[in-house]
């Protein structure tokens, strides 16, 4: 069984929102339901001795509604909670930054990319910084301060430097952290049954309350069953057309539903990268559900299947560790200053490196996930292939795996997944 969280755990992205409000006259944390959000706005209210105003409650929604240019003037910050249900306020605050747009003015969440809401589009186009607010790192659960994203960028082959690393993790126990996913509400929970009846609930909520909100769907039954075999490709390339003959939907629909699934961040798309390296390239995107532990019980997967000796077992294991490390690594490269770009390689021969990032100077880091205990050298020729492409360009290798030591191969550093929330000289 996974950690139980008993207390409200610090977010390190917390750090990031205080440190550009001093920079950015508007920030828009978005992110699923559930995950903090406005736990994160409450310690930024008390902070700055304010309130927060809750648009999720309808009498507050109500108010704001009647004179929302008089609220937006008020002393700043001015910090909205769900901004989504009531996306005219946007129009408020546009004309309130013509005004003044003095660093940390708004601050504003919601459960639905901003991006996919038209009327955002128009109002603060070039004048909002989003910042992404995801489920839990291991090592938010932990309480552990971990580096792993920031060694990637800075120098991957420093993971090695720091001398011997042997995890202690059993397979057991990944298997455990991967079906338990980084929701709070979830890991508050300490049976298993009442777990899945908490992922069940979210299910609904999400779909009933969100995607109804942002769209008039005509087949709303259709949404949870496409939902499913959406979860069914996670770690894989994205195939709508796939999923929507299996569940006998017009693959145009399927396609419109999926984004609006994808706009309540219940998938997310890992865009191809390396396009331009060769015609042989693929150019489309991988699929991962937000959360591993979402997955898992969208599949049905416990850790008694997972556990089981079979190639079935294995295979499915295989993605949802992919989705659970890629979740895990693109957590905390939030934390950094830095952008880096993120995607997956693939060629149409088969040849493909899980996770590719790509910082501000053209390196490039490349990553595989394999989820066995031992990795024979014939694995590695994905990150040998792509090395010898870019040249001076490839900047380090990594192979995340279930094993127990750290170790070289070829110039490859293969590395056990628990690394990825080791506290810093540990």
């Amino acid at each position: 069984m996974a950690q139980v969280l008993s207390e409200i755990v610090p977010r390190r992205i917390e750090e990031v929102v205080v440190q550009r409000m001093r920079s950015e006259s508007v920030i828009v944390l978005q992110g699923p339901r559930a995950v903090g959000k406005s736990t994160l706005l409450q310690a930024i209210a008390k902070a700055y001795r304010c309130e927060v105003v809750d648009l999720d409650d309808i009498d507050q929604r109500n108010a704001v509604r009647a004179d929302p240019a008089l609220f937006v003037r008020g002393p700043a910050p001015v910090l909205v909670d769900e901004f989504q249900h009531l996306p005219e306020l946007l129009d408020a605050i546009k004309t309130e930054l013509n005004r003044d747009d003095a660093p940390g003015r708004f601050v504003i969440t919601g459960s639905t990319r901003y991006a996919m809401l038209p009327m955002a589009a128009q109002s603060l186009t070039g004048r909002a910084h989003r910042v992404d607010v995801l489920p839990l790192t291991q090592g938010e659960i932990g309480q552990v301060r971990e580096d792993f994203a920031s060694i990637l960028v800075r120098d991957p082959k420093a993971l090695l430097d720091e001398g011997p690393f042997r995890s202690g993790v059993t397979r057991e126990q990944y298997i455990s952290r991967i079906v338990a996913g980084g929701y709070p509400p979830a890991l508050r929970r300490i049976g298993t049954a009442d777990r899945t009846r908490w992922f069940e609930d979210y299910l609904e909520l999400v779909i009933e309350r969100d995607v109804m909100e942002l769209s008039r769907v005509q087949q709303r039954r259709q949404l949870p069953l496409l939902l499913s075999r959406l979860a069914a490709q996670t770690a894989q390339i994205l195939n709508v057309a796939s999923a929507a003959r299996a569940i006998g939907m017009d693959a145009s629909t399927a396609e419109s539903y999926t984004k609006l699934l994808e706009a309540v961040f219940l998938i997310q798309r890992l865009p191809a990268w390396g396009t331009t390296l060769g015609s042989r390239v693929g150019a489309a995107p991988k699929l991962h559900i937000i959360d591993s532990g979402l997955a898992a019980r969208l599949l049905r997967l416990t850790e008694a299947k997972l556990g089981a000796a079979s190639a079935v077992a294995l295979t499915e294991l295989g993605h949802l560790l992919e989705t659970f490390v890629v979740g895990e690594v693109c957590k905390q490269l939030d934390w950094l200053d830095e952008p880096v770009a993120r995607g997956h390689w693939r060629t149409h021969d088969g040849v493909e490196i899980d996770l590719v990032l790509e910082r501000e100077d053209g390196g490039v880091v490349a990553l595989e996930v394999k989820a066995s205990s031992r990795v024979p050298a014939r694995e590695l020729n994905g990150l040998r292939k792509l090395r010898a492409k870019l040249g001076d360009s490839f900047v380090g290798g990594i192979v995340l795996y279930l094993g127990a030591h750290a170790y070289t191969d070829d110039g490859i550093q293969v590395v056990p997944v628990s690394r990825l929330w080791r506290a810093p000289g540990e």
